[in-house]
């Protein structure tokens, strides 16, 4: 029994904040090339004597970046895990994500491999997670050392470097830890690595390869396995029912995405009351799963970067509860910004997508044309035009950053109407001079918007004058960029990839 490695993207929604929330409302969300993975092997080797007697097994969790190690039984009759670690640092994402991933083995497998899967469980689990230093906030500490905000200076951190705690707030001691992100999604991406990784453990689907390019149109039955058991896990951890783009984006990579009807998860809600996991997998495996996902990424020579303005990060939670209840409150304006959104969203997409036409078209033409345009501000690129199909992109570009301004200035609108910071005052400031600088796109707050953390969408090599810049607004430029690969099977643990592939790189003197 060998050790299963599985990874999977974090996000960054670049249209349908909030909108997403409802059918039939798309959003636009880019996977990223910061990554969780899960290492699942067995505990045991070989078998305990008693292991068959006990009628449970034991699953244990390491957290290596948090220095954190739980240990839960497994009952294999009710697939109920006790934690049975001292101390608590129990992770719901994954109590829920082990629990259906064995109920949907059990569902799935046929009789002649019942026998094989009961001793693999028999054997333990031992599952490792780890995130991609992006997830996670390391501003303080690159401060504390006194070096400059620069991505230069998160590249030096080791990788999967140990998290540090906000010790915001006066009562320290009683308040539980809270880790500093990013905003990229990480429960989602963790809980759909985990799912993944033991799905393939158990023999339930096969993973593509990370290696192997293209390899996902033949893997659609088993991502969307995981896709279901991910969905699910990652909702009940939650509490609720979420409109699901993170963890669709974690499976599948970047895409336009629709949400699921949140009805087909209401047999997985009745657990918490008591009907057995097993009586309730069968029926999400087979449920109506109505997500719309169409493929969609940026088009070519364009860069997405993400910037970190060190103003704490938002809860979305509860600014997607203020613009519900202003909702209600004011069904008729409400509507009609709704509306509003809707169609700047849906311009911005129709801009996006001509411009992939328009690359592969015209390959050459609009080669040259985005080179011209990286180093020059939006006002000077219809300057650039010398071919017919260069004007066409230029408008579409043009198209896109209108679509933009709109899609920020009613989500600005909806803040102020609803009470909660959706573009603040200190974000509008950085994301007006972040348009007005040489080859940006686009610039906006991704997702639900607040404190979290800005993005931009550049040309050619525009990126790097960018990320120095914003150095200058006190604003961290992050390392992460948009890779549209969904969840992977990897070919080995992570930490023993970083040393090799980085080992050439480092002078040692």
């Amino acid at each position: 029994m060998e050790a299963v490695v599985a990874s999977a993207p974090g996000k960054v929604l670049l249209t349908g904040g909030y909108l997403i929330l409802e059918r039939p409302n798309a959003g636009l969300v880019l996977s990223t090339n910061a990554r969780f993975f899960t290492i699942v092997k067995p505990l045991y080797q070989p078998l305990k004597p008693d292991s068959w007697a006990s009628g449970c097994t034991d699953v244990k969790l390491t957290s290596p970046q948090l220095a954190r190690e739980s240990i839960y039984k497994l009952s294999l009759k009710s697939l109920s895990l006790e934690y049975v670690s001292s101390g608590d640092s129990r992770n719901p994402f994954v109590e829920q994500a082990v629990q259906y991933c064995v109920a949907a083995a059990r569902a799935t497998v046929d009789k002649k491999n019942k026998d094989s899967l009961e001793k693999l469980l028999l054997h333990g689990l031992d599952i490792t997670i780890l995130g991609s230093n992006d997830f996670y906030s390391y501003r303080n500490q690159i401060e504390a050392r006194g070096l400059p905000l620069t991505p230069d200076a998160l590249a030096a951190l080791p990788p999967f470097a140990s998290i540090t705690f906000n010790d915001e707030g006066s009562n320290v001691e009683n308040c539980k830890p809270e880790v500093a992100k990013t905003g990229l999604g990480s429960s989602a991406a963790m809980t759909t690595a985990v799912v993944a990784a033991l799905l393939h453990y158990l023999g339930v689907v096969n993973l593509p390869s990370m290696l192997k390019d293209h390899q996902h149109e033949k893997h659609t039955a088993d991502l969307d396995l995981v896709h279901v058991i991910a969905q699910t896990a990652h909702c009940i951890a939650q509490g609720k029912v979420g409109s699901g783009f993170d963890v669709s984006s974690a499976v599948y990579g970047s895409q336009r995405y629709v949400r699921f009807s949140p009805e087909v998860i209401s047999s997985a809600q009745v657990v918490v009351t008591g009907t057995p996991l097993e009586e309730v997998v069968p029926q999400i495996l087979n449920g109506k799963w109505d997500h719309d996902r169409t493929k969609f990424s940026l088009p070519p020579l364009m860069t997405l970067l993400l910037g970190e303005p060190g103003t704490g990060g938002s809860s979305t939670p509860s600014m997607v509860g203020s613009v519900k209840k202003w909702q209600k409150s004011d069904p008729q304006k409400s509507l009609e910004t709704w509306k509003k959104l809707s169609e700047a969203n849906s311009a911005l997409e129709m801009q996006l997508n001509a411009l992939s036409k328009l690359a592969e078209e015209h390959w050459e033409e609009y080669k040259s044309l985005i080179n011209s345009c990286s180093i020059l501000k939006s006002e000077k690129w219809t300057q650039q035009v010398s071919k017919p199909s260069q004007e066409i992109s230029v408008k579409a570009l043009l198209g896109a950053r209108d679509a933009m301004l709109r899609i920020r200035y009613h989500m600005h609108q909806m803040g102020e109407a609803a009470g909660v910071p959706i573009e603040p005052e200190s974000q509008t400031k950085l994301l007006d001079a972040t348009m007005d600088m040489e080859g940006v796109l686009l610039a906006g707050v991704p997702g639900a918007g607040g404190f979290d953390a800005v993005f931009a969408v550049t040309l050619g090599d525009a990126g790097s004058h960018v990320s120095n810049s914003w150095s200058s607004f006190n604003v961290l430029a992050l390392l992460v960029r948009e890779d549209p690969q969904g969840v992977s099977l990897e070919s080995a643990d992570p930490r023993t990839k970083e040393i090799t592939s980085t080992i050439s790189s480092v002078n040692i003197g």
